[in-house]
């Protein structure tokens, strides 16, 4: 597991050495008594010594066995290229709202959010957005370095953003050409444009399975699975076995949104029953 891991393990055998420190002074302490050969070393003055250490044992032992909650820290990537909805998919998932106007990412920005998973484990992803046009940038591999997790990211409805996932897993592959490659998902994004999707599930499952990915799809503009895709993220990070009920308990509860055509859209016009006659037959 991770270094808080180790230290929670060393803080255990420090607490039961103390307690062996403890029962062996009182040990010496028994043998010195008993070997006084005075008056005032009687078997009860003994009995009590040893019943008090006993009892300090214990309490030594008691405190070293409770466990603190673990501490675990992963940096998750999220790669893919502009405008496929990486920047708007951690801003709903860390702060829980949707910006409806586009601003390109330069370089890369910046997430963290903590979770407590089942177990009482506490996991922070540390989630770093690297801007579509960085494929290209010097510094992406250092940025892509040390990672935890990939999150390879298209747009549903921009195939050519669905293709571009090779290079970007190319770069990946060669980052990590000399170690063990991270937890790579595929993420499939804007899925609540489903009526207007370039990119078939059928594409989407076969890339994920000849490449052995984790596998998503969620939309970031409803809020629909983007906090049960992370939650599952941590989960797989940390060695965490989710139930059905409690991945369920991770989704969030996505509000329907109903649009006033007319306001939003001038150009669409509400059909007008205002008139005389008593029957009308519309087709639009």
């Amino acid at each position: 597991m991770g270094p808080s891991l180790i230290r929670r393990d060393s803080a255990l055998a420090l607490g039961r050495h103390g307690a062996l420190t403890k029962r062996l002074s009182a040990g010496n302490m028994l043998g010195h008594v008993q070997g006084a050969g005075n008056d005032h070393a009687s078997p009860a003055t003994a009995k009590s010594i040893v019943s008090r250490s006993d009892g300090e044992e214990k309490a030594s032992l008691d405190s070293g066995d409770e466990e603190e909650p673990t501490q675990m820290q992963f940096k998750v990537i999220l790669l893919g290229d502009g405008s496929v909805g990486k920047t708007s998919t951690a801003t709903r998932f860390t702060q829980g709202h949707f910006k409806r106007t586009y601003k390109q990412t330069i370089g890369l920005d910046f997430f963290i959010k903590r979770l407590v998973l089942p177990g009482e484990i506490n996991v922070a992803l540390q989630i770093w957005d690297i801007g579509g046009q960085s494929i290209g940038s010097k510094m992406i591999s250092n940025y892509i370095y040390g990672a935890d997790a990939i999150v390879l990211m298209y747009d549903i409805t921009n195939y050519q953003s669905f293709r571009n996932l090779e290079d970007w897993m190319r770069l990946v592959r060669k980052v990590f050409s000399e170690g063990p490659m991270p937890h790579v998902a595929l993420v499939a994004n804007k899925c609540d444009l489903e009526h207007v999707r370039t990119v078939t599930k059928e594409k989407h499952n076969d890339f994920a399975d000849e490449n052995e990915f984790y596998s998503y799809s969620l939309s970031a503009k409803s809020g629909d699975n983007v906090r049960g895709t992370f939650h599952r993220l941590a989960a797989d990070l940390a060695g965490v076995t989710l139930t059905r009920p409690e991945f369920q308990v991770a989704h969030q509860v996505v509000k329907a949104e109903i649009i006033d055509h007319e306001k939003d859209d001038p150009e669409v016009n509400a059909p007008s029953y205002a008139s005389g006659s008593k029957s009308h037959c519309i087709i639009s």
